[in-house]
């Protein structure tokens, strides 16, 4: 009976050894899934970082219509590169946007003003006006040429020793002509490299030349297309002559300006959109600005006006300058 106690006792101890050692083991054993599982949740943390893009964004709000100071923008890393963005912020200071962005919003090509309008410098305005083939010297002017623009305006259909043709304006920049324009200039080389002939990008006639002119010469423009004919002369651009002004007297403007107040200081001759803003009259334009040679001309209208009888009773005289719009002309009387 004794022994049989001693045989039992052994087997537990024997038994109990036995579970201490699969505990053991099993102690040694790999961590368990979960700490796996984060850890592969690790990995795709780390790839989502790694795709980020190098963006401009700004930093402070940004009004339409005013240029975008240097310190207004940075560069950021987002997960987004969203089309036409901006990796650097150089090329964007003094740009202009054309819609209000707020702080923050990444800055897009889309959003910026672009265009003819970035093509004309301080001061100068996009004027376009009437063109055709003999007007565009056979349709051979391009877009970045400089050309002279000269008038013919009759004075009378009857009366072609009074008609005048002078230089209107001189070296004058070609933004446009017809449907190409100094923006987006048609490629001269086929897809295989090989020239194309000059005549494929117009193959139809242009209508419309788009000059950069100076602000307070676009009333002279405006009322030389409406009172005669236009015609561009094609100039070299390395030439740099033009007319000296100081050898012809000013035209006076259609509005004068405001007498300086007791112990003011006389105001500067009108320049610039000052200028612009007085304006000109047509029978000044044509004149020169003397009264003389207004005088002359209308007393040299009235016996034409007489022996046609388009005058009111046929005794009332007038400047008579004839306009002409494409292929049809007009009498106007001043």
């Amino acid at each position: 009976m004794i022994n049989l106690t001693k045989i039992i006792a052994a087997v537990l101890v024997l038994l109990a050894l036995a579970l201490g050692g699969y505990a053991w083991v099993l102690s040694r054993k790999a961590p368990p899934p979960p700490p796996a599982v984060a850890s592969a949740g690790v990995a795709p943390a780390k790839a989502s970082q790694a795709q980020t893009f190098p963006v401009v964004v700004a930093t402070k709000p940004l009004p339409a219509g005013q240029a975008i100071p240097a310190d207004a923008l940075r560069v950021e890393q987002l997960t987004i590169n969203p089309t036409g963005a901006f990796k650097e912020t150089a090329p964007l200071a003094g740009r202009v946007p054309v819609i209000d962005l707020g702080e923050g919003s990444p800055l897009l090509e889309g959003q910026l003003v672009s265009g003819l309008a970035l093509r004309i410098a301080e001061g100068e305005r996009a004027v376009a006006v009437k063109a055709d083939e003999v007007m565009g010297v056979g349709n051979k002017v391009q877009p970045g040429d400089f050309v002279d623009v000269f008038l013919m305006l009759k004075f009378d259909g009857k009366d072609i020793d009074r008609s005048q043709a002078r230089l209107l304006l001189s070296r004058k920049r070609v933004l446009a002509f017809g449907s190409a324009s100094i923006d987006g200039l048609p490629s001269k080389t086929d897809k295989n490299g090989n020239p194309q002939a000059q005549q494929q990008p117009r193959a139809e006639a242009a209508r419309t030349a788009v000059l950069a002119v100076p602000v307070d010469d676009v009333n002279r423009l405006t009322l030389a297309e409406n009172s005669g004919r236009l015609l561009l002369a094609l100039r070299n651009p390395t030439d740099m002559s033009e007319p000296d002004p100081k050898l012809f007297a000013e035209l006076p403007t259609a509005l004068q300006p405001a007498s300086p107040k007791r112990g003011e200081a006389p105001r500067a001759p009108l320049e610039g959109l000052d200028r612009a803003q007085a304006g000109l009259t047509a029978a000044d334009f044509v004149t020169g600005g003397n009264p003389n040679a207004l005088r002359a001309l209308t007393a040299a209208a009235r016996p034409t006006a007489a022996a046609t009888g388009t005058s009111s009773g046929g005794n009332r005289g007038g400047l008579q300058v004839e306009v002409i719009r494409g292929d049809r002309s007009e009498t106007v009387r001043y």
